[in-house]
């Protein structure tokens, strides 16, 4: 991909704040175990959130090549806090295309200047990779709704300040078609929150959030009402791919630090590096992770261009996790036992990437979008 000056110098800014502010306290984050959401508002001044979002909200109209440039980028740094652009872009995308004018003047500006987080609630209890099965209520009331159930597995929240939630307004036995997406303020009384002590990622703040006669107006749904999940669920296609580029980031941080120590460690008489036992599977691990970002930045541009991406995006995101965590783990093992230590990053980042392996589409629900996209929906049984 051929760089514009203008992405040339975002890149440059996300690569030094990566490098500089978000590298080098990486584990000490996860130990805190919370989002620093100083650092959030100091990236939203160097302009590195919402760059896709419309300058009247104070984005820069830039394309989804350039969020993937400084999604990869600050994941370089700190994987977890790359993850704050990508939900940022996902979600106002999301505000702009359904939500009330109101709402999008309200918030999104605040999304962009880091002083508002917004999570986004699909999971249920009872069904992960089954998203259309939500037994979440919206009941009609007026011009309000009331809405109660429990949504579970979400990322950021127990610091989001709204959400985004999916509940069912239609019958159970309508599936997709009777769901309805509402824009929820967190400090809309009977909402509720729980954290959980999760392997990685443990600043995004992952967990589950109740819902206990929460009444909001009906000027809050997001688009038609039963029609919220096959409207909204277009943009997920656009956050697999920033996902798969974040994953990129991450995998890439490990293979640097990996050549430096080859290059310097010295075993027989002669640097590590030079034994191709050594060096061919860093070597492999640079290719395959090559492959998937191209990969990643090919969805990305198809976006850009109007053009179909479900197939591709989905591609990458059952590939980007999986390929970065191998590649963390070859990483890890170029170290030898100085590899198995907590002083170490890469126990961290393949812990954290691995989530991403379950989180936003398991690899077995990837593969079957694919194959839905080849051969139609009727030709793929669960």
């Amino acid at each position: 991909m051929v760089l514009t000056d203008d992405q040339k110098a975002l890149q440059e800014t996300a690569r030094r704040f990566a490098r500089e502010r978000l590298l080098p306290d990486y584990q000490k984050r996860e130990k805190a175990g919370v989002l620093d959401r100083a650092l959030v508002a100091e990236m939203g001044r160097l302009g590195l959130l919402g760059v896709d979002l419309p300058e009247e909200f104070g984005g820069l109209g830039a394309d989804a090549a350039t969020t993937g440039l400084i999604t990869e980028e600050l994941a370089y740094g700190d994987f977890n806090v790359s993850a704050v652009p990508v939900g940022i872009s996902l979600n106002g995308a999301i505000l702009m295309r359904h939500a009330q004018p109101g709402i999008v003047r309200a918030w999104v500006p605040r999304m962009v200047r880091g002083e508002a987080i917004i999570a986004i609630c699909l999971t249920e209890p009872r069904g992960g990779s089954d998203a259309s099965n939500l037994q979440l209520r919206a009941r009609r009331d007026g011009e309000h709704y009331v809405i109660n159930g429990e949504k579970t597995s979400i990322t950021f929240a127990d610091c989001a300040d709204a959400f985004l939630v999916f509940a069912r307004t239609g019958q159970a036995d309508e599936g997709a078609k009777g769901v309805s997406a509402f824009f929820i303020p967190g400090d809309t009384p009977g909402i509720s929150r729980t954290r959980f002590d999760d392997v990685g990622s443990a600043i995004i703040g992952r967990g589950s959030v109740f819902f206990d006669d929460v009444r909001i107006p009906a000027s809050h749904r997001l688009g038609d009402e039963g029609k919220g999940f096959t409207q909204v669920m277009q943009g997920f296609d656009y956050s697999r791919a920033l996902i798969a580029l974040q994953c990129c980031g991450a995998a890439q941080a490990s293979l640097d630090e990996a050549w430096a120590y080859a290059a310097e460690r010295e075993a027989f008489g002669r640097p590590i590096g030079q034994f191709q036992g050594v060096s061919f599977p860093l070597a492999e691990g640079e290719s395959h992770v090559a492959a998937v970002r191209q990969l990643s930045y090919h969805a990305l541009a198809l976006r850009d261009a109007g053009q179909p991406h479900t197939a591709e995006a989905a591609m990458v995101k059952w590939m980007g996790p999986k390929t970065a965590f191998d590649v963390i783990h070859q990483c890890l093992l170029t170290f030898g036992h100085y590899g198995w230590s907590k002083d170490l990053p890469h126990q961290q980042r393949m812990r954290d990437v691995m989530g991403l392996e379950i989180g936003d589409g398991t690899a077995g629900v990837m593969k079957l979008v694919i194959a839905r996209t080849r051969i139609g929906r009727a030709a793929v049984q669960y």
